[in-house]
């Protein structure tokens, strides 16, 4: 009877198809107004690019967390044969396959990048010069656009950490694809083990492209603590877009049949987990850094108390925590898909306003007159990259089935009537 399910649900109309068209061409109208929005913004700040490109970096950090934090859900529910990651596997998987465009996506960046940190341009490492900074001049075997470096520069690593990434994307598609038709036990011990090793080049590559692309914008300043609170807020907007995705799709065919509350109530508890982790990583980095009162650490948070960045910084730690973690507490919101779906659409804008706190305060003095809140640049650069990627992750997952029917856990859930 299980098995006769299934196969029904393999062989019935695909209903999401036409809901999922609709959605695709509004994702492709965001991402348009949103590019629209860049271009004026491109032309208006010509005289001063760094007002064009600090946004477009926050928008494309945005990117890389919500498309790696969806396509490591997958890695982390193979790993731990989670139930919870069978009915949205489809749609991690399709994120992973949208990461070649994620690298192009920071082509802008890459160019942008001599108004973006300061080491690029200033002469740091030459001590008859005024410039000269003995502490990045340090770091300069790490700070280097230099392809003939020591560690290959910081375009070379880019491509590297994409090549890896975009390589475990495509293989695990490729390894789930074929269990999905056949049902091979082997592909579903490759699925763990690729998982696996991937999880852990992942954690690696991760926390070195957290270096380059955002500890890299104050070179004075280092955490030990921040590829841990990268690589968790990446987790934690992964599992709020699955949030967000599976109570769109849980009202339309097949996933109507399948999905039920307690999916939700995993996913609550598990965004509520990495909402928890994420403050831990936060506070224990802040903790550290102001207990040891280094003039090169401790600058980093003066600089975000000061320059009119301090309302700022409380409503980060407020809306990314304090907020979320007394919502989520609740046993009977986190089963109410619509509820979660918004917590969830908020903690992923905080995420982005995270990133936003990060960046823009090292860059304070290039603003006339203060620039502390995010303004309508930084809005249409968030607009025009997610818009875009939503449209090309909707357009990867009607490519392939919309259910893992082979999965053992799949038929399992449908048996319990989960």
């Amino acid at each position: 009877m299980i098995e006769q399910t299934s196969q029904t649900m393999l062989t019935g109309d695909f209903e999401p198809l036409e809901d999922l068209g609709r959605l695709q061409t509004k994702a492709w109208i965001v991402g348009a107004i949103g590019v629209l929005g860049l271009l004026t913004g491109y032309f208006l700040h010509s005289d001063n690019p760094g007002q064009f490109y600090l946004p477009y970096l926050v928008a494309w950090l945005m990117l890389v967390c919500v498309s790696m934090g969806v396509f490591v859900i997958s890695m982390l529910g193979n790993v731990t044969n989670g139930d919870w990651v069978v009915m949205i596997r489809p749609v991690s998987e399709a994120s992973g396959r949208t990461l070649p465009f994620v690298f192009l996506a920071g082509l802008p960046v890459a160019l942008g990048l001599p108004y973006l940190y300061e080491w690029v341009t200033a002469n740091v490492t030459d001590p008859s010069l005024e410039t000269y900074d003995s502490l990045t001049a340090y770091k300069s075997y790490w700070l280097s656009t230099d392809p003939g470096s020591m560690f290959g520069g910081v375009y070379v690593r880019a491509v590297i950490y994409f090549a890896i990434w975009s390589f475990l994307a495509y293989r695990l598609s490729a390894i789930s694809r074929r269990y999905n038709s056949d049902g091979d036990p082997a592909d579903r011990e490759r699925l763990k083990k690729w998982s696996a090793g991937g999880m852990v080049i992942y954690v690696l590559t991760g926390t070195l492209a957290s270096v380059d692309w955002i500890m890299a914008v104050d070179p004075h300043w280092f955490s030990s603590l921040y590829g841990f609170a990268w690589v968790g807020g990446q987790a934690l907007a992964g599992f709020c877009v699955c949030a967000v995705a599976m109570s769109w799709l849980k009202d339309r065919q097949p996933f109507k049949r399948v999905v039920s509350k307690k999916l939700f109530h995993d996913y609550g508890k598990l965004i509520l987990a990495f909402t928890v982790l994420w403050a831990y990583f936060a506070f224990s980095q802040f903790l550290i850094i102001w207990s040891g009162n280094l003039p090169e650490e401790i600058t980093w948070y003066l600089v975000r108390s000061e320059h009119g960045f301090k309302e700022l910084s409380v409503f980060v730690v407020l809306g990314h925590f304090v907020i979320p973690f007394a919502i989520l507490l609740s046993a009977n919101l986190k089963k109410k898909p619509k509820l979660l779906a918004g917590v969830a659409v908020w903690i992923l804008l905080m995420r982005w306003l995270d990133f936003y706190w990060m960046i823009v305060p090292s860059h304070h003095h290039h603003f006339e007159g203060g620039h502390v809140w995010p303004g309508w640049l930084d809005l249409a650069a968030l607009m025009g990259l997610l818009g875009i990627w939503v449209a090309l992750t909707i357009g990867q997952f009607k490519g392939r089935k919309a259910l893992p029917i082979q999965e053992p856990l799949f038929k399992e859930l449908v048996s319990h009537g989960r």
